[in-house]
């Protein structure tokens, strides 16, 4: 298995507020596309890689108590983490070694209540 996840959704009640947060605190586009009756923000990456959408439609109905994506933070999940209460979101955990092995991470709420992570190995 190259990548244990495949495809992610993080439901949003106000679309453009959600594609402004995470192009924000990630520094990348997130391409709106319309998929049947879903509004889509996706998430590109480079070829081969792992990648998701945030969502507006029937059945995706944001929250902080379920499922934890944890996203790439990068070299060191800091520079994103310090991006993420100037545009709107808060911080849950702050960064936190796990071990030296393994790195450390990060949880977060975004703009629609999602509770999210962040991992990186510095």
């Amino acid at each position: 298995m190259e990548n244990l996840v495949v495809w992610f959704e993080i439901p949003v009640n106000d679309f453009v507020r959600a594609q402004k947060f995470y192009s924000e605190i990630l520094q990348a586009e997130v391409k709106e596309e319309k998929m049947g009756d879903d509004l889509m923000g996706l998430f590109l990456t480079e070829k081969g890689g792992s990648s998701g959408a945030i969502v507006k439609g029937k059945g995706h109905e944001p929250g902080g108590k379920g499922t934890i994506v944890y996203l790439n933070g990068g070299e060191d999940l800091q520079i994103i983490l310090d991006r993420i209460e100037p545009a709107g979101g808060k911080i849950v955990v702050a960064k936190t070694l796990i071990t030296e092995e393994h790195g450390y991470f990060a949880w977060f709420l975004d703009t629609e209540g999602n509770r999210l992570a962040l991992w990186s190995q510095k």
